[in-house]
């Protein structure tokens, strides 16, 4: 199984889903969003997988931080292009794997997902 896990190697929770994915002997690559940015057509596939509201990380200090002006109206195109801007406005991790995408690390919805 070919598994993609997006991220910011410091968050305390992409920590908690890689030690949870070596613990079961599941292959991975990582994405670190500081050093490899954020594709503005992978963004747009995790919100129609998942929804905006899933993807974008409205409660992280990086998005309470931003002007007034980069919060009212988000469509998706504004929010893709305020994602690139500020990676860490991004839900983490972001997981793609065969069946699909997996948006923060809920262990129930990784194990019927990844652990077959």
């Amino acid at each position: 199984m070919l598994i993609e896990v997006y991220g910011i190697p410091n968050c305390d929770t992409v920590k908690k889903a890689r030690t949870w994915l070596d613990a079961r002997g599941i292959a991975y690559t990582f994405h670190d969003y500081k050093k490899e940015g954020a594709d503005p057509a992978r963004l747009a596939r995790w919100i129609g997988a998942a929804g905006l509201d899933k993807v974008l990380n409205r409660a992280g200090t990086t998005f309470r931080k931003l002007p007034e002006a980069d919060k009212v109206d988000l469509d998706e195109a504004k929010a893709v292009a305020l994602m690139v801007a500020s990676p860490s406005t991004i839900k983490r991790p972001v997981v793609e794997h065969p069946g699909g995408v997996l948006v923060g690390f809920k262990e129930p919805e990784w194990a019927a997902a990844l652990a077959s």
